[in-house]
């Protein structure tokens, strides 16, 4: 691993749920290089957002670390960005003030231009001046993928940032998410429960156990992009991931794939 990659070792997360200790996160350990997109799938409740605000700085985890560029990851930090399933702009504000929160320490013609160079990255020029109420659903996420890139993260965490757009629209914005990081060079954490999303975007997949989460498999996905979704190696890689949760058939899926 080189020195601006992320590690995550060793790293467990208990809440207290009614004065009991629900263990969420099971010895969670995973080494992501610089630049690549890695896609996370497992049930709903597995602990998958609760790793991604771990790699954020939102959570503490009880044992075990994070470390970018060799450094402890605490608390939040312009270095990680994140995006969430809800788009989450600010309802008052426009799409150009949405996008230049991020941009406190900078201001005048240099702020302008860096929003408007991210604006254009994710297709949004000409809607400078519209609210978030005025944006169809895949418009507010592309405003909410540049206010999270407008500082250059090294990493950018996205929480099942298109489960809530139409099935033609979510296709859209994960070419666009390909684009943008092909161009951006950022690496990529994407938490998904739609497989074939994982396996079209990713360059690895990981997949976690119900709760407590546990990597049960990482699956390298070699094939070149633009991927063809109907490509009889993702169908295999498809039922080798749906294997994991199936123990018995696992070892044979696997061996397809």
């Amino acid at each position: 691993m080189s020195h601006n990659d992320l590690v995550i070792k060793n790293v467990s997360k208990t809440f207290e749920v009614n004065k009991s200790a629900v263990n969420v996160l099971d010895d969670v350990s995973i080494e992501i290089q610089s630049g690549e997109f890695i896609c996370i799938v497992g049930h709903s409740g597995c602990g998958k957002s609760t790793l991604l605000k771990i790699i954020a700085g939102l959570l503490e985890c009880n044992s075990g670390s994070v470390k970018l560029d060799g450094k402890v990851i605490l608390a939040p930090d312009t270095d990680v960005g994140m995006i969430f399933q809800e788009h989450r702009l600010f309802p008052w504000l426009t799409v150009e003030e949405n996008v230049a929160l991020g941009l406190d320490n900078i201001s005048g013609d240099k702020r302008d231009r860096i929003v408007a160079e991210y604006l254009e990255l994710v297709k949004l020029t000409g809607f400078e001046t519209a609210y978030p109420h005025q944006l169809s659903g895949g418009m507010a996420q592309r405003a909410s993928i540049a206010r999270s890139l407008v500082n250059n993260p090294k990493v950018l965490l996205l929480d099942e940032p298109f489960g809530a757009l139409d099935a033609l629209t979510r296709m859209q914005m994960q070419q666009e998410i390909l684009r943008i990081w092909e161009k951006e060079k950022n690496t990529m954490i994407l938490v998904t429960h739609d497989i074939d999303e994982a396996i079209y975007l990713g360059d690895r997949v990981v997949v976690i156990s119900s709760r407590p989460g546990r990597i049960l498999d990482i699956f390298q996905i070699s094939l070149q992009r633009p991927r063809d979704r109907a490509d009889a190696l993702l169908s295999n890689l498809k039922k080798a991931i749906y294997s994991c949760f199936m123990p018995a058939d696992h070892l044979a899926a696997k061996e397809m794939a």
